[in-house]
């Protein structure tokens, strides 16, 4: 039994801890350095890419991980925030862009192994209420402007509650971040500014913008809702292409004429002709596809949330599922320099050879 004398030591030391607790000053994930963790390839991550021979992986905490063994040894990142990132992008072996939740985007010049930021959802509504209110202002005959205002107030008076979803550069200046409620911004300076281009999508309804991907040279945005734009480079601006699927896309692959769009419950669709003509392909999931990749031979990858590994050897006219030893979530793929499918996901990272 314990003592009066230890009983009494041990309320004294959490009333102690309580009041140092509610003493300690709040501090905003946008403000607080990402922590180091032993385990934290192991722990959950939404992105990978491949940068040359490094790999570069993003997670929730604002966990950013490389590795320069083909994913056998991963090393955790200087990163300035903890809020949970999404998505990862590296144009270049040096220059690179990650961004997530509570609108911030991270830049690194040093091949991922430390980060800045560049924006974040405190200053992102008032940057884009002045840039409408100047569009405005040059050209108050323009109709559009007080519905932008008024979505840029929006901004302001919610906060910082907007996640970015996806980031894609083609160059070290050239780049786009999507996320929620057609939240789409450009730069061309490398990221030292953000332009919002909500009026430059065909997205009247605001539906999320889920995923960026440049395939045979043309960029398209997936989102919610059957929702697919593609870039009009001339008119600068995203089109919406008419797909048959009304439920949510979560990304785009192709090749040379081929291009595949992936979702909700496996679904799939096909185009030859760049989004004009659309074939549904069978996976024989239920599950949703949340990745996919092409590898250096030109074959397509297809993920799911489930774990399931698909090949096409076709041209992605069908996929054929790969026998694995484990299944785990799947978030996002990407082949490493021993071409290797690295995948991440809610367990973290785990390798695949493939042929």
């Amino acid at each position: 039994m314990y003592s009066l004398k230890r009983c009494t030591a041990l309320m004294l030391t959490w009333a102690a801890l309580q009041g140092a607790a509610q003493a300690a000053p709040y501090m905003d994930v946008l403000d607080l350095p990402a922590m180091p963790s032993a385990l934290a390839a192991a722990s959950p991550l939404r992105d990978v890419t491949s940068v040359g021979a490094r790999l570069v992986a993003v997670g929730p905490r604002g966990h950013i991980l490389y590795s320069d063994d083909n994913g056998g040894h991963w090393q955790q990142a200087s990163v300035p925030a903890s809020a949970d990132l999404n998505a990862v992008s590296f144009p270049s072996a040096e220059q690179g862009w990650a961004v997530g939740n509570d609108g911030v985007i991270l830049h690194s010049g040093d091949g991922g192994v430390s980060w800045q930021k560049q924006l974040d959802g405190r200053v992102l509504g008032e940057q884009v209420l002045a840039y409408y209110r100047a569009q405005a202002q040059a050209a108050p005959q323009d109709e559009r402007w007080p519905t932008l205002i008024a979505e840029a107030e929006r901004l302001v008076q919610e906060g910082a509650d907007k996640p970015f979803l996806d980031v894609w550069f083609a160059d070290e200046q050239n780049g786009f971040a999507v996320g929620v409620f057609n939240l789409l911004l450009h730069t061309r300076d490398g990221g030292q500014h953000w332009t919002p281009w909500l009026e430059r999508s065909d997205n009247p309804q605001g539906l999320h913008l889920t995923s960026l991907a440049s395939v045979d040279g043309t960029l398209y945005i997936t989102g919610e809702q059957g929702l697919l734009l593609k870039l009009d480079a001339d008119g600068q601006r995203f089109t919406r292409l008419t797909t048959p699927y009304s439920g949510t896309f979560f990304g785009a692959v192709g090749k040379p004429g081929v291009l595949l769009v992936y979702g909700l419950r496996g679904h799939v669709l096909r185009s030859t002709d760049g989004g004009q003509n659309w074939q549904p392909v069978n996976t024989g999931l239920a599950n949703s596809i949340t990745a996919a990749s092409l590898d250096s031979s030109g074959k397509l990858w297809l993920l799911s949330q489930a774990g399931h590994v698909l090949l096409s050897r076709d041209d992605g006219a069908s996929f054929a599922q790969i026998r694995q030893t484990a299944r785990t979530p799947i978030s996002a793929a990407a082949f490493d320099a021993a071409t290797e499918l690295v995948l991440v996901g809610e367990r973290g990272v785990r390798t695949l050879a493939v042929e």
